[in-house]
């Protein structure tokens, strides 16, 4: 592997179709640009639909948008069903948008909104396309993670809607564990068809407006340090562009920068943390997500299977 991988090492892109969500700002707006420009045709799925054609107006090649509201399970269906009437294939499907440390809100359907929006959304759009993509041959679904999923992170499933007590940046934790579990879960699903992978990334610290509903004791310091700590949107976007293209990656893996702690630096495989591995939490969350969101995905859980969550890591 590149030990300096950047977007000069996406191979090309032609004839492939990908779907990003959040793609008008931010790490979003770096990937769904990076992978037009190498010939991709590329849906960007966002909230704000005027905002989008701006982005896609900064965009070089094939590029359109598609409203999507991952804080609403019928806005979902609904963007699923309209890319589904004008997609007959789809290659990358790249779970981008998120939303970090907020107040204490609901998505529309009563989910806390870190979880909703961040796990619940994407795993709902992500099983309403499924089966767009696993006839093609190298699809891959990515998922983006975070290295808050190791902090104050667990999946709390006696009260996942935090309705008893809000920590933010618990909440926040559960969401970017939440991602990875979604990950390896699918991946063990995949796995029996041979055509799709699931893998998942992560920005490191990038200087995005994902920080602005910190509390304004980390926004400060955030300010001060963020040209030290911190690094662009387009290097943010590289694990996620790796992940998504690289011929060499393979399905449960994890991508994130790779500098020290991994806050910055170029793109290499990496390790999540040992909670993120549990099997039987996976599957558990895996079944509580359907009954949440209604939606069944086109491929089951093997009764024997080899398939470990997260490839070995070498560092």
């Amino acid at each position: 592997m590149s030990e300096k991988w950047t977007t000069t090492d996406i191979p090309d892109q032609h004839g492939r179709v990908a779907v990003v969500t959040g793609a008008n700002t931010g790490l979003g707006y770096e990937t769904a640009k990076a992978l037009a420009e190498r010939g991709a045709s590329v849906v960007l799925a966002v909230r704000d639909v005027e905002k989008g054609e701006q982005a896609a107006a900064g965009m070089t090649g094939d590029v359109t948008v598609q409203a999507l509201d991952l804080t609403s399970l019928d806005s979902v269906r609904t963007a699923a069903a309209a890319l589904r009437s004008r997609l007959d294939r789809i290659d990358l499907l790249i779970n981008n948008a998120g939303v970090m440390y907020t107040p204490k809100q609901t998505t529309r359907d009563g989910f806390e909104l870190q979880f909703g929006t961040n796990h619940l959304g994407h795993f709902a759009l992500t099983g309403l396309l499924l089966d767009l993509m696993l006839p093609v041959p190298g699809s891959r679904v990515v998922t983006v993670s975070s290295t808050g999923h190791r902090i104050r992170a667990a999946i709390h499933f006696d009260d996942l809607q935090w309705e008893r007590s809000y920590n933010r940046a618990a909440a926040y934790g559960q969401s970017k564990l939440a991602n990875l579990m979604f990950t390896y879960e699918l991946q063990r699903r995949l796995a029996a068809h041979g055509t799709t992978v699931a893998v998942a990334a992560h920005p490191g610290m990038s200087n995005t407006e994902l920080t602005r509903n910190s509390p304004a004791a980390l926004r400060l310091p955030l300010t001060w340090l963020a040209p030290l700590i911190t690094q662009t949107p387009a290097m943010g976007a590289l694990p996620t562009l790796r992940a998504a293209t690289d011929p060499a990656v393979l399905g449960g893996q994890y991508y994130g920068p790779g500098g020290r702690n991994e806050v910055k630096g170029h793109p290499r495989l990496v390790a999540s943390s040992p909670d993120s591995h549990e099997v039987a939490v996976q599957q558990r969350l895996w079944t509580v997500s359907e009954d949440l969101t209604g939606v069944k995905f086109p491929v089951v859980a093997s009764e024997q299977d080899s398939f470990s969550s997260g490839a070995a890591v070498t560092t």
